[in-house]
């Protein structure tokens, strides 16, 4: 049986304010979770979102606008619903249309997790959760890497139809929009032992079920929660042990976003269920 070590983060930017805003007026909603951080922004136009010693890659997901990334030597025009990763060191992402663009990043990025909302949870040591030891490196170096999700079909059979990407040290799974309701008799209950996840919804509502196992000292035990995110933008940060399954409700399309970090290694371990796995391979010591 599982044992929680802290609470989930309930991070409902649609109705929080920001955790920072640019001097463009661009606002950054900042969470994180104990080995990454997540920055979902509402870019002006003209807004520049720079890095500049970046330590490892990060991940970009460009959800509406237009971007430009730039790295190094190269530079790529990003489409809207675009999943970009941007290699270490000084990189800027330019949105020159305005738009909604999520990016994360591993908790190297010691300026985004001193920001986050959740900060203090995290101000103890992490001892229940693996840390992130970074994946081989890419085929053919470091660079700037983008996948439109237009070009990608999901192998999940699922109704849920989950299009999963890993980068080195990262793995997103980008549903693909949800314009049925999961049936409740067919849900998911279900808990991660060593490794949390972040569940980012980026349109619609939903309700996120989450039960904390006892342990055997009672005046530790936590309720169930049962919580409902009326609205998106909004984040939810499961820890490990927290047995977690989540509806969308109401009506309407509905998108949600799982992040994780390090990479999933079930995941990974599922010929083809990584979209992108030619370009990342799996660590020799971990492969099926």
């Amino acid at each position: 049986m599982p044992v929680a070590k802290r609470k989930a983060t309930h991070a409902r930017h649609y109705q929080d304010q920001p955790q920072t805003v640019d001097a463009d007026g661009s606002k950054h909603w900042i969470t994180r979770a104990a080995n990454f951080v997540a920055d979902v922004t509402e870019a002006k136009p003209g807004a520049r979102l720079a890095r500049t010693q970046q330590a490892d890659e990060y991940m970009a997901f460009v959800v509406s606008g237009r971007a430009i990334v730039e790295a190094g030597s190269q530079s790529q025009d990003v489409e809207p619903e675009t999943l970009v990763i941007v290699p270490p060191g000084a990189s800027t992402l330019t949105m020159p249309d305005g738009g909604e663009v999520v990016r994360v990043f591993s908790n190297k990025a010691t300026d985004l997790t001193a920001a986050a909302a959740n900060a203090a949870i995290y101000a103890d040591a992490i001892a229940e959760v693996t840390p992130i030891v970074p994946w081989p490196d890419p085929v053919g170096g470091f660079g700037i890497r983008s996948y439109r999700l237009a070009d990608f079909q999901s192998p999940d059979p699922s109704p849920l139809k989950m299009r999963v990407f890993r980068s080195t040290n990262l793995m997103i799974n980008i549903f693909e929009p949800w314009a049925n309701r999961r049936d409740p008799a067919k849900l998911s209950p279900h808990w991660h032992d060593d490794f949390e996840q972040m569940s980012l919804g980026l349109r619609g509502a939903f309700r996120h079920h989450l039960r904390y196992p006892w342990g055997p000292d009672m005046n530790k035990w936590e309720d169930d929660e049962h919580v409902t995110y009326e609205a998106s933008p909004s984040i939810l940060v499961i820890p490990a042990g927290v047995i977690h399954t989540t509806q969308d409700i109401g009506n309407g399309i509905t998108w949600l976003v799982d992040i994780f970090g390090p990479p999933r290694v079930d995941f990974s371990s599922k010929p083809g269920f990584v979209l992108n796995e030619a370009d990342y391979p799996m660590p020799k010591l971990v492969q099926a």
